[in-house]
């Protein structure tokens, strides 16, 4: 489940966010990550999938804060997107069933060379600063590290290993995946 990258974004927000009763869960497939929002009066806001999930949590967030916030939202939202689209299936090698086998982070890669370079100029993906777009990027990356350890990543994108420390460190990120991974 993505449900810790969910909660990581929260804490990182501030914004509340407990579990909800899965044998009530709304999501279409019955999957979690999941979230339903009712503070917005009568109207009550379901939300499935991890990448929506951080657009929400990101605009729930950026309410009031004027134009300088729909640049980061867009921002955002396209780190977001391309976590999912393009870094998981990076990250993440699988069968034609969706079983995963490996990561293709052993071999070069050129999207990952071009992170690599963008983190050698900034610490963070959005106007230099930890945004939920380093929770999304992140967290495939550090998915790799929990479920592929003999990876070697440091030789060929020390800035991509230097961002997962950092962001790794965060307290938030301790709270959502537990101090046991924190540190690599």
């Amino acid at each position: 489940s993505r449900s810790p990258l969910v909660n990581w974004a929260a804490n990182e927000l501030g914004l509340p966010l407990g579990p909800g009763d899965l044998s009530k869960n709304p999501h279409p497939f019955g999957q979690i990550p999941c979230l339903t929002d009712d503070d917005d009066g009568d109207e009550k806001i379901m939300v499935f999938e991890s990448g929506a999930i951080l657009n929400y949590l990101q605009s729930a967030a950026d309410e009031g804060r004027g134009p300088k916030g729909d640049a980061k939202r867009a921002a955002v939202a396209s780190w977001v997107a391309w976590a999912n689209a393009s870094l998981d299936p990076i990250c993440f090698l699988e069968t034609p069933e969706g079983k995963v086998y490996d990561t293709g982070l052993r071999n070069p890669n050129r999207r990952i060379d071009t992170l690599n370079t963008l983190l050698s100029q900034s610490p963070h993906l959005v106007q230099g600063k930890f945004s939920l777009a380093d929770v999304a990027v992140a967290s495939y990356l550090l998915y790799v590290i929990q479920f592929f350890p003999d990876v070697e990543l440091y030789q060929r994108w020390p800035h991509v290993v230097r961002y997962m420390r950092e962001c790794a460190g965060r307290e938030g990120y301790g709270q959502a995946f537990g101090g046991r991974v924190q540190g690599f």
